[in-house]
C-alpha cells in the first residue's frame, strides 16, 4: 500500500523574496566590501570604460574563449 508523502512546507520559505535584485547585492558589494561586478558590454559605460572592464578581466582571468564570448 502506497501512503501519500506529506508535504511540509517551511515557514523560512515565506520569508525569503521570490526574486533577487541583483542590481541592489551589486550595489552593497561594492558599498560594503568594495567589489565592483560590472559586465563589459554595460550600456551604462561608454567605450572607453568597457575597454578598461575588458583589458581587467583579461589580465586577471585570462581571455574569454570565443563560444563564451558575448559579442
Amino acid at each position: 500500500m502506497k501512503t501519500p508523502i506529506p508535504r511540509y512546507h517551511s515557514p523560512l520559505g515565506r520569508l525569503l523574496p521570490n526574486t533577487t535584485d541583483l542590481e541592489a547585492i551589486k550595489q552593497n558589494g561594492w558599498r560594503d566590501q568594495h567589489i565592483l561586478v560590472v559586465s563589459e558590454n554595460d550600456e551604462r559605460l561608454d567605450f572607453v570604460e568597457r575597454e578598461i572592464v575588458r583589458r581587467i578581466g583579461k589580465r586577471l582571468y585570462g581571455s574569454v574563449p570565443r563560444s563564451e564570448s558575448h559579442e
